[in-house]
C-alpha cells in the first residue's frame, strides 16, 4: 500500500535558514512527496528549534557536547531519527561530520547542501563563511551551491543538483554567503528533497 508522504528528518545546529526554506517549500507545494516529521539539533540553543516549533514540527536535541564520543552521539541520533520513522535525512547547517557507519546505515537517504560548486572549496574544514572567504581569495567569478548525497567522505557523495551564482567586485564573505543562500541554496535544497522523496515513492509502486 502506498502511503501519502515520505517522512523527513532535518538535522540542524544553528539559525535554521535552510530549514525555513524547506518549511516554506512544504507549505507552497514545492515539496509535495515528503513531510518534515522531526527536527533534530546538535545544539540546544539553535534558533532552528524555534523555527520548527513555530511550524508545529516536533523537535529533539541530541547535543554533541553532552556525549562521551562520536559513537555515543550517533547512537542517540539514530534513535531520534528512527523513532520519528524518518526515511530521508536532510543536513541543514548540521555542524557534525558523520561516520561511515552512520552514512552506510542511511545510504542514499542523506542529503546535504554545500555553499560552493563542488569540487571547488569543499571537504573537511570548508564550512560556513570559510567557503566564501576561500572563493573570494582565489578570485573565482562564479560560485554557487551543491546538494549532494552524504557518504563517509566530507562533501564526497553523488551530486544531485547545482546552481551557479555570480560574484560581484564588491562582494564580501558575508554578502556572498547571503547571495548564495538566496539565489542557490534555498532553491535547490527543497527541489532536491522533493526529487529524492518522489524517487522513494516511485520505487514503492
Amino acid at each position: 500500500m502506498l502511503r501519502d508522504k515520505v517522512r523527513i528528518a532535518v538535522l540542524v545546529s544553528g539559525g535554521g535558514t535552510n530549514l525555513q526554506a524547506l518549511i516554506d517549500a512544504q507549505k507552497s507545494g514545492i515539496i509535495k512527496s515528503g513531510q518534515i516529521v522531526a527536527v533534530i539539533s546538535s545544539n540546544k540553543d539553535a534558533y532552528a528549534l524555534e523555527r520548527a516549533k513555530n511550524a508545529g514540527i516536533p523537535t529533539t536535541v541530541v547535543a554533541r557536547k553532552t556525549h562521551h564520543g562520536k559513537e555515543d552521539f550517533e547512537a542517540d541520533l539514530i534513535r531520534a531519527i528512527d523513532s520519528a520513522g524518518a526515511e530521508v535525512i536532510v543536513l541543514a547547517g548540521f555542524m557534525c561530520i558523520l561516520s561511515a557507519k552512520f552514512t552506510k546505515k542511511y545510504e542514499n537517504r542523506i542529503l546535504n547542501v554545500h555553499p560552493s560548486l563542488i569540487p571547488s572549496f569543499c571537504g573537511e574544514g570548508f564550512y560556513g563563511l570559510r567557503v566564501h572567504e576561500a572563493a573570494l581569495a582565489y578570485g573565482v567569478k562564479v560560485t554557487g551551491a551543491t546538494v549532494h548525497l552524504v557518504n563517509e567522505i566530507p562533501d564526497g557523495g553523488k551530486i544531485i543538483m547545482q546552481k551557479a551564482v555570480e560574484i560581484s567586485e564588491d562582494d564580501t564573505p558575508e554578502t556572498l554567503q547571503k547571495k548564495v543562500m538566496r539565489e542557490a541554496e534555498w532553491i535547490i535544497l527543497p527541489r532536491s528533497v522533493e526529487l529524492i522523496c518522489e524517487k522513494i515513492k516511485e520505487e514503492e509502486k
